[in-house]
């Protein structure tokens, strides 16, 4: 068991590839009473859990293997590979969209490229800056630059349409999230879908 300090962090082992990793950097599963398989992406669900790194490689191979049946030991029901990652992926792609919704009504968004390059120039710098995945190189290089030369951390995800439709408003090329407890919580769900999908 690995320690963070003067605690410890509970380890387990991908399915998948074998790894021993601190949980809380891995994907949990659970069964249903229906015994399915079903992804538990907040670790909140009770009853005994299976793990597989944030990789659908290594979901694909746990599926494959058949290490579910052998974790839970006994009969379970699990989608077929590809359908499981679009699954997965969805949902950890909804947690991203749930999250700016829920930081644009409590008024932590700024969206438009050029607010947000406005944003990095004041006094008061955001905490995050997404850029959309579609966005000219043009405008995408220079709000990154902008985020990058004011020590502002950034990321890369889903497109101007899905900036539009979360804010209410017309496609929007990047969004700046005001520093509080919003940004911590985009990061790791950015990160997560982007390490699932094999983009990091």
């Amino acid at each position: 068991m690995a320690r963070k300090g003067n605690a410890e962090v509970p380890q387990r082992s991908c399915l998948g590839c074998r790894t021993s990793k601190d949980k809380n950097l891995l994907l949990r599963f659970v069964q249903t009473p229906e015994m399915e398989i079903l992804p538990d992406l907040e670790s909140c669900l009770p009853g005994r859990g299976a793990y597989t790194c944030i990789d659908k490689r290594c979901l694909a191979a746990a599926i494959e293997q058949r290490q579910f049946k052998r974790s839970f030991k006994h009969d379970v029901t699990v989608m077929p590979a590809e359908q499981l990652i679009e699954y997965v992926s969805k949902q950890l792609l909804d947690r991203i969209l749930g999250l700016i919704g829920l930081a644009n009504k409590a008024g932590f968004i700024t969206g438009g490229g050029s607010m947000v390059i406005d944003a990095l120039r004041g006094k008061k710098k955001p905490g995050l800056v997404i850029v959309a995945m579609d966005v000219s190189e043009a405008i995408g290089s220079k709000i990154l630059h902008a985020a990058a030369s004011h020590h502002v951390q950034y990321r890369t995800v889903i497109t101007k349409n899905d900036f539009g439709a979360i804010l209410g408003k017309a496609p929007r090329s990047a969004i700046a999230v005001a520093s509080g407890g919003f940004v911590a919580q985009l990061v790791k769900a950015i990160d997560r879908y982007k390490n699932f999908l094999g983009e990091v």
